[in-house]
């Protein structure tokens, strides 16, 4: 059974609108050591907010 690389770190991406609301994916840390910034929608709110990552 093959097991994860370790250079694809899993991490947290929380809504700042305050809501809660989180989302989980990975990303190189080699490649983008800085932290993750997405626009994706937030259910809670019922629209498309910035979710920022999360240590």
């Amino acid at each position: 059974m093959a097991t994860r690389n370790e250079l694809r770190g899993i991490v947290k991406l929380r809504s700042t609108a305050g809501t809660g609301y989180t989302y989980m994916t990975t990303k190189n840390r080699r490649n983008s050591p800085d932290r993750l910034v997405m626009r994706k929608f937030d259910p809670r709110l019922r629209e498309v907010v910035e979710f920022r990552e999360e240590r």
